[in-house]
Formats: C-alpha cells, sequence, structure tokens
C-alpha cells in the first residue's frame, strides 16, 4: 500500500504516519454498516486513519461520530484526516486504548464499528509497526466484544470485520455478550479463491434467521464485480 494521500470523492485520507494503509476491509465496513436506523451518535473503534469514521459521516446525519485510536502517530494523522474533512465539527478523535475507554467513559451509541487490529497468516509484514498492528494482541477479539454493550443504545448495532475462519469465534463471543447477527456478509476476492472476510452486524435482538450474504469483489485484476462497485461507488473516484 502507498504511504501518498489517497482520495475519495469527498474526503482525502493522508496515511503517511499510519502502519495500516486504507485497505479493502475499511472501504468495505465503512460502505456496508447500518445506517438505516438514523444513528444520532456513532464510535469507531481503533480508528487508524479514520476512514471508517469519515465514510459514515458522509453516509449519517449523526450529529456525532467519535473515533479511537491508540497509537500516536495513527491518532495524529486521524485528526489531521478529520480536521480537513467536510464533517469536521462532527468528528472527534480520543487518544486511548479501548481498555481504558471502557474504563472510564459513560457516553453511548446508536452505531459501534470496528475494523479491529488482527494477524493472519496471509500477511507477512516486514515493518514490526505494522506487524503489530495487525496483531490481535493488540486488541483480542474477547476484549473488543466484550466492552460493546456497555456503550450500546437500545436499538443500536455493531458492526466489525474479522478473518473468516474466525467467524464462529466471533459469534460466540458475540452472543455470550447478549449480541446477536443481524447480518453477515462473506467477502472472497475472485470467484475461485476462499473466503477471506466476515463483515457482521450485530444487535441486542435475536433473529431466528440473520439475513446472509456473499460479495466477490473481483472479476479480473482491477475489474471488480457489479456488486463491490455498487458498494462502494460514492466513495470511490474512478467507480
Amino acid at each position: 500500500m502507498s504511504a501518498t494521500p489517497f482520495r475519495f470523492k469527498q474526503f482525502t485520507i493522508h496515511q503517511d504516519r499510519c502502519a495500516m494503509k486504507v485497505g479493502t476491509d475499511g472501504v468495505l465496513l465503512g460502505a456496508w454498516a447500518v445506517t438505516a436506523h438514523r444513528p444520532g451518535a456513532i464510535l469507531d473503534i481503533g480508528a487508524g486513519t479514520g476512514l471508517v469514521a469519515l465514510m459514515l459521516a458522509q453516509r449519517s446525519d449523526a450529529g456525532l461520530i467519535d473515533a479511537l485510536e491508540v497509537d500516536d502517530d495513527a491518532f495524529e494523522q486521524c485528526v489531521q484526516n478529520f480536521e480537513a474533512s467536510p464533517w469536521n465539527d462532527r468528528l472527534f478523535c480520543y487518544h486511548a486504548g479501548w481498555d481504558e475507554f471502557v474504563d472510564e467513559m459513560d457516553d453511548t451509541y446508536d452505531l459501534i464499528v470496528s475494523n479491529p487490529p488482527f494477524y493472519s497468516s496471509e500477511y507477512t509484514a516486514e515493518e514490526e509497526n505494522r506487524a503489530r498492528a495487525r496483531s490481535n494482541f493488540a486488541l483480542p477479539f474477547d476484549e473488543l466484544i466484550s466492552g460493546v454493550p456497555k456503550f450500546l443504545n437500545p436499538g443500536g448495532r455493531f458492526c466489525m470485520v474479522a478473518p473468516y475462519a474466525e467467524e464462529a469465534n466471533i459469534l460466540n463471543l458475540a452472543a455470550d455478550q447478549g449480541l446477536y447477527p443481524h447480518r453477515l456478509l462473506r467477502v472472497r476476492g475472485h470467484a475461485e479463491a476462499p473466503l477471506k472476510r466476515t463483515f457482521f452486524d450485530f444487535s441486542t435482538v435475536k433473529l431466528s434467521t440473520p439475513q446472509t450474504g456473499e460479495l466477490i469483489i473481483e472479476i479480473g485484476r482491477h475489474e471488480y464485480t457489479d456488486a463491490y462497485i455498487a458498494l462502494t461507488k460514492d466513495f470511490y473516484l474512478k467507480m
């Protein structure tokens, strides 16, 4: 991934100081996370560059969008990206870890999102900070999920992304916290590729049959499927 600024239709992401650059996971989460319930307050856990929060600012009329980032450089860059955006009056980034936030904060939200740092064997990170950013030890899934109910308003939703191999584990961890899937989206790079990611949309209401879907990103190299284009066309410059 390039460290040069990534320009979207309505905002720009500066990313030279962030270990994790703009990537497909974040773009998909920002485009797919539910906003139909018109959230008034949104929280992005592990904001990185601020990409997901900025996408949700574009997609919603939420009056408050808080972000949380523990890494010093990423926090400063997230604030820079927020301040340069058209929605800088609605965006705020806390410089803290999730454990600190859970212990000290009492605000509640209608939508909580997270593209959490995790490590998967498909990554061969060369830089120590990138490896650390991807490491599940930076924010273990159980720690992430166990803190969510404290901050979720009645009728609120929690959306996150994880490796497909972790799907069953994530569902079990969430159920232990009284969080149940409304939607699951499983993603593969192309039609012959194995499933790579699962996107989760949780609430406190247990449905008998959650909505499930599958998304294929590419037909060929840089040739995107109609479904991927439909989901991301409001953001990517060339879609």
